[in-house]
């Protein structure tokens, strides 16, 4: 699994010198033999893969209000062990909205590690970021124990000050493909 999810993560085409940077510490990660995925919640080993995914319609995008991390973010989740990350996508796509999954793109959008904030502060997410088809006209049946609602945004007008920290960047780079 580990050559699969190096091939995904080498299939994204950076959009800036930040993102050549963070693709690169990835890859040399990924080789490194540690461990990639989250095997004891909420932060061992301190650093592990994530796929995010954000529902797309047109200009708008699907946030939900994460609890933990008391931001508005994509849906996403932990990469499991011998997971492939779009697996991961498809799976919480069931289990936090109650929608199948359509990708929008065959290739992820973004890929980035961040220190995580909110009441799970401390570990470092590497998360690899998705589009999927949606539509401002979908029904959700989301996990409340995991978000306060799912609101769909305006590209415009996602809380930047209250989101993901390289939302910005995953939003310039979906629009402009």
């Amino acid at each position: 699994m580990r050559k699969a999810i190096k091939k995904e993560v080498a299939s994204i085409t950076p959009i800036d010198s930040k993102e050549v940077v963070t693709q690169s510490e990835i890859l040399q990660w990924i080789d490194s033999g540690v461990e990639l995925c989250r095997i004891q919640k909420p932060d061992r080993p301190p650093k592990h893969l994530i796929a995010y995914f954000a529902l797309v319609d047109g200009d708008y995008i699907l946030l939900v209000d994460h609890i933990n991390a008391e931001l508005w973010l994509p849906t996403g989740g932990h990469v499991e062990p011998n997971e492939h990350p779009r697996d991961t996508v498809l799976r919480e796509a069931k289990e936090e909205l109650g929608v199948v999954a359509e990708f929008l793109h065959q290739k992820p959008i973004l890929i980035t590690c961040t220190e995580t904030v909110g009441k799970t502060a401390g570990h470092t997410d590497v998360s690899i970021w998705y589009a999927l088809k949606g539509s401002r006209r979908m029904q959700f049946s989301y996990d409340d124990s995991e978000f306060s609602q799912v609101r769909w945004f305006h590209k415009d007008e996602v809380p930047l000050d209250k989101t993901d920290p390289e939302m910005k960047r995953f939003l310039k780079k979906l629009y402009q493909l």
